[in-house]
């Protein structure tokens, strides 16, 4: 399913440059999620791997009891990344206006988003750049919650359901041939709203949607 115009458009039309300009040293989810996110992590990557965490800010959310072989980190504010102590190398990339990663093909074992997909205004050429960085078997794996800066989130996952925007990701995997079919990971808020809102963790629903880019078909040696 591609987006239509309409559905990429963003409240605050201004370049997401400007907007993320200053940093911001918070997390933009509640601790609860955070440990789902981290135990996640820990059960679907592979230690010594190489993983791209793009969108990503001063905080990875990875077991800090897993080693990688490399961790290339992206986002659009360089002193947030700075401060990520996982990331062994990163760049800043408006991927609104370029989104076509400076990476070669096939080489990293898994991708990661974390509560930032709502923001791409072209999200099925990123999942295609995705796709073509991945290696064959490997994974990505986009999180998000009901949280967002409302202004900049585009107008089709602004104005959806939280099943929409699920649907809304499955699709994006979905634009791209050689994606596995998505798997959904999806709890419930663990607290009462009102609770979340007095500060107790457990108020933010989790969401995961995970794809493999598929094996290549292994040719036969014989001849017909």
């Amino acid at each position: 399913m591609l987006l239509q115009p309409d559905q990429r458009t963003k409240l605050d039309a201004s370049s997401d440059t400007f907007f993320y300009d200053v940093p911001r040293f918070v997390t933009h989810v509640d601790d609860g999620f955070i440990q789902q996110l981290t135990e996640l992590y820990r059960e679907r990557l592979t230690p010594q791997c190489r993983i791209f965490d793009m969108m990503s800010s001063w905080v990875s959310h990875l077991p800090a009891d897993m080693a990688f072989d490399h961790i290339e980190g992206h986002g659009m504010n360089p002193e947030e990344l700075a401060k990520n102590p996982r990331l062994d190398h990163f760049f800043v990339q408006n991927l609104n206006e370029n989104p076509k990663l400076p990476l070669e093909d096939a080489s990293f074992d898994a991708v990661l988003n974390t509560v930032s997909v709502q923001y791409l205004q072209q999200p099925e050429v990123v999942f295609g750049e995705i796709y073509r960085i991945l290696k064959p078997g490997g994974i990505a794996i986009v999180s998000f919650s009901n949280r967002m800066f409302y202004q900049k989130a585009i107008a089709a996952w602004r104005d959806g359901s939280e099943t929409r925007r699920v649907n809304l990701v499955k699709s994006y995997f979905g634009s791209v041939p050689g994606f596995g079919t998505p798997e959904v990971i999806a709890r419930a808020p663990s607290v009462p709203a009102i609770l979340q809102m007095l500060g107790l963790p457990g108020g933010d629903p989790f969401y995961a949607v995970i794809a493999e880019r598929m094996q290549p078909l292994v040719q036969s040696a014989e001849k017909g």
